[in-house]
């Protein structure tokens, strides 16, 4: 915590925390100053295990001054350059050259863009632009699943599958609706009688920010098939999941799938600079390419493919490839799930829901618990976030030890014990 001067003593922290209930947050902010490895330290000196990894995205740990080595001699020579129109700069281009290189889509092309936000606004425009370039401009209703978070802008809000995002906030983007979690047969009836209408069917092939919602087995090969047979565009959203969070590159690669569209962000640069991407099957582009078309994709994003941006994730590309660190995830990946596993005989726990790489989640019994538990854990060198209400996010960088993996336990079934214990 931080008594810093600068804070108006009436009115707490001069910051607005994104997804933060203020009044809660005013002169209680856990101020962090450093990082090293899979670590973080607060304002206080305390070190602490990043189970989170921030926000799902620092995947090849903290504090690695080889990225801000390369990224400073990117800016001394060009920091970056309008990707408008005509123009380019030589790592946005050998960015995209990679990407396309290893995801598993057709010919793909990308888009880059400065997060996954802006990645899945750019998806769900093109798969409406794309089907009012085939001649079907009524295919405009963009369905995503119950619990699926996929960003908060403007697109991402509206088809959100949490409720809590949409309070207050009236009307947004029309034509957005939601089907359940894990049921492929009414996914079918809604194609059966709707598919003239939908444009596009987005996954997360684990629900992250929803509680880590692991998929039933054939569950996205069945969606995938799906959409194939009625038409419909199948949008897959790894921001979360690419970069070696399952165990491979991209969980596409894992499930098995090929999709239409693919959305990277988070540990494309594993949060050293802001950066996405927007991954587009030969099938989707190529009216927008073909020779003589007059077809133009009208969106932008200003820092889209921004150079020293586009450096960032290079370097962090050949970190994950030359120190093994997705390796690393399949080798421990049975021993991270096995180990958050046995917490499910922890003192207040209600489930624990883990399988896939190193992505976990701890639900508690109710909201307050699941509090108690995140503050009680930094007495034990932990640093938690709380999801969905009641969830423990459990997505350490990818650079853990089994040593970390064990140390993470403790400090949890500690912390359990702390809140049990206190009442």
């Amino acid at each position: 915590m931080t008594n810093d001067p600068a804070i108006d003593s009436h009115t707490g922290t001069p910051l607005w925390h994104s997804q933060a209930h203020m009044p809660s947050v005013m002169r209680d902010e856990l101020v962090l100053v450093r990082g090293e490895g899979a670590y973080v330290w607060d304002a206080t000196g305390r070190r602490l295990l990043d189970v989170p990894a921030s926000l799902w995205y620092a995947n090849i740990g903290h504090g690695r001054a080889e990225i801000a080595a390369a990224v400073a001699a990117q800016m001394r020579e060009l920091e970056t350059y309008s990707t408008f129109g005509r123009f380019a700069t030589l790592p946005a281009l050998e960015l995209a050259g990679w990407v396309s290189e290893h995801v598993p889509l057709e010919q793909p092309k990308v888009f880059l863009t400065s997060g996954g936000g802006d990645s899945v606004d750019t998806a769900a425009k093109l798969a409406r632009r794309y089907w009012h370039a085939m001649g079907a401009p009524d295919k405009q209703v963009i369905l995503t699943r119950e619990r699926a978070y996929h960003g908060l802008h403007g697109f991402g809000t509206s088809i959100t599958g949490l409720a809590a995002n949409l309070e207050g906030l009236g009307p947004l983007i029309q034509h957005t609706e939601r089907v359940p979690t894990s049921d492929v047969a009414a996914v079918r009836k809604r194609f059966e009688d709707e598919h003239d209408r939908i444009a596009a069917l987005f996954v997360e092939p684990v629900i992250g920010t929803g509680g880590v919602i692991f998929p039933e087995p054939g569950y996205l090969q069945a969606i995938q098939q799906l959409c194939q047979d009625y038409d419909v565009l199948f949008i897959v959203d790894e921001v979360i999941t690419g970069f070696g969070r399952t165990g491979e590159w991209f969980a596409c690669d894992r499930f098995g799938l090929n999709p239409d569209i693919l959305l990277l962000a988070k540990g494309i640069t594993s949060g050293y600079m802001p950066l996405g991407a927007v991954v587009i099957s030969r099938r989707v582009w190529e009216p927008f390419w073909r020779d003589g078309s007059d077809l133009v994709f009208r969106h932008g994003i200003t820092y889209s493919g921004h150079a020293s941006a586009c450096v960032a994730a290079l370097r962090n590309i050949e970190i994950l490839r030359d120190e093994r660190l997705v390796e690393n995830v399949a080798a421990l990946g049975e021993l991270f799930t096995e180990t958050l596993k046995a917490l499910a005989r922890a003192p207040l726990v209600k489930e624990v829901r883990a399988g896939v790489g190193f992505l976990a989640g701890v639900e508690l019994e109710d909201a307050a618990i699941a509090e108690r538990v995140a503050r009680a854990a930094l007495d034990h060198g932990l640093l938690l976030r709380v999801i969905s209400n009641t969830t423990l996010q459990v997505s350490p960088p990818l650079v853990v030890s089994s040593g970390d993996i064990a140390f993470l336990a403790r400090g949890l079934e500690a912390a359990l014990n702390d809140v049990q214990t206190s009442g």
